[in-house]
């Protein structure tokens, strides 16, 4: 199924019709009508930023169009943009489940895109590649080094995922813990489409994150949701010989529920100095919220639902966290890019209720 929702049709919907918000381009509203951060100076005092990376990794043909896990590398391409065009159908920030306002409280801010040159999609050479890794990690840089929260909406490794780590890795004083949900450990030991040691691939990110920076530490790592066959036993048992906290979809189903699994975050929180959060779509396998959305080859049985990819995000929030990035948001119906939108709010809304709950127990 291809996404076939145009910006004119959400334009007119009567939520959208009659209100004003910043563009960033002609069809790309900013997230949920934040405003549009260009200079040091809008992300003075920024609580969360959000930041775009349309890098997709896979295959090409001759003709230099490509596929990433069986479907055309231009619908995946598209997600920052109809991540925010479906942002702009929310009137406000209001959580009527907390009776919470986000932007009552948060100063959000949306610094568009990364410049990430046309040419790497059609020629994924490692040069190119790490020129558009640059790029994401530059306004990363920015948003941490202004205080706030970077969260990347993007597709593939490393200009998501390793492209948020690096940085934070870079400015931590101490220990850095990792939440991962994911289906698949992104480990194998090199990037499969460079062959390129320095490339943290969309494969190998998170064993490339562990070999160049040694301030992240295995065993704050919580990885959640990998299941199935998929994976060679040395790479799993490598994390689990070392300390990490696995919790495999089978033990979420039939021993800890969302409640114990969120028990389970506090691991990564454990005496470290920051913490980064990785949310590959992909976990939600064949358990999307809307029939079309489409995962191609990375999609596995025994997916995490919606509501536990949102309540995660809450109580991540809740605990705090230095940054966060997206990947693999499959192409198809508009609800999986209201999922996004949806998993951004709560982890907001987290913020928020942890900033009041430590304030009441002082």
């Amino acid at each position: 199924m291809t996404y076939t929702v145009t910006w004119e049709e959400i334009k007119s919907h009567y939520r959208v019709k009659d209100r004003e918000f910043p563009m960033l381009d002609d069809d790309t509203p900013t997230f949920m009508g934040v405003p549009h951060a260009t200079t040091p100076e809008d992300l003075a005092g920024a609580d969360v930023v959000i930041i775009g990376s349309s890098y997709v990794a896979g295959s090409r043909d001759k003709a230099g169009k490509g596929k990433y896990a069986g479907v055309s590398k231009s619908e995946w391409e598209q997600a920052s943009k109809r991540v925010r065009q479906q942002s702009i159908r929310y009137p406000s920030g209001y959580l009527q489940d907390f009776d919470l306002d986000i932007f009552e409280h948060l100063n959000v801010v949306d610094m568009g895109d990364a410049e990430i040159q046309p040419g790497v999609l059609e020629d994924p050479t490692a040069e190119n590649i790490l020129r558009a890794q640059a790029a994401v990690e530059v306004m990363v840089g920015a948003a941490l080094d202004a205080g706030a929260i970077p969260i990347v909406v993007g597709q593939n490794s490393p200009c998501s995922s390793y492209a948020i780590a690096k940085p934070i890795a870079e400015r931590a004083a101490g220990k850095v813990g990792m939440i991962s949900l994911d289906t698949h450990w992104d480990s194998k030991p090199i990037d499969y489409l460079t062959n390129d040691p320095r490339i943290a691939g969309s494969g190998n990110w998170k064993a490339k994150t562990y070999e160049f920076h040694n301030n992240f530490s295995i065993p704050n790592l919580v990885e959640i949701g990998e299941r199935g066959m998929l994976e060679k036993k040395e790479q799993v048992r490598y994390y689990l010989e070392r300390g990490c906290h696995f919790i495999p979809m089978w033990k979420v189903r039939t021993e800890l529920g969302i409640e114990g699994l969120c028990g389970e975050l506090h691991n990564a929180y454990d005496g470290t100095d920051a913490v980064y959060v990785h949310f590959d779509m992909d976990v939600i396998g064949g358990n999307g919220p809307a029939p079309g959305d489409i995962l191609g080859d990375l999609a596995e049985p025994i997916g995490m639902s919606d509501y536990e990819v949102i309540r995660i995000a809450n109580e991540i929030g809740q605990r705090g966290l230095t940054g966060m990035s997206f990947i693999c948001i499959p192409p198809g119906s508009a609800v999986i890019y209201r999922l996004i939108v949806y998993v951004i709010a709560y982890l907001m809304a987290g913020l928020i209720q942890g900033r009041d709950s430590a304030a009441e127990k002082d």
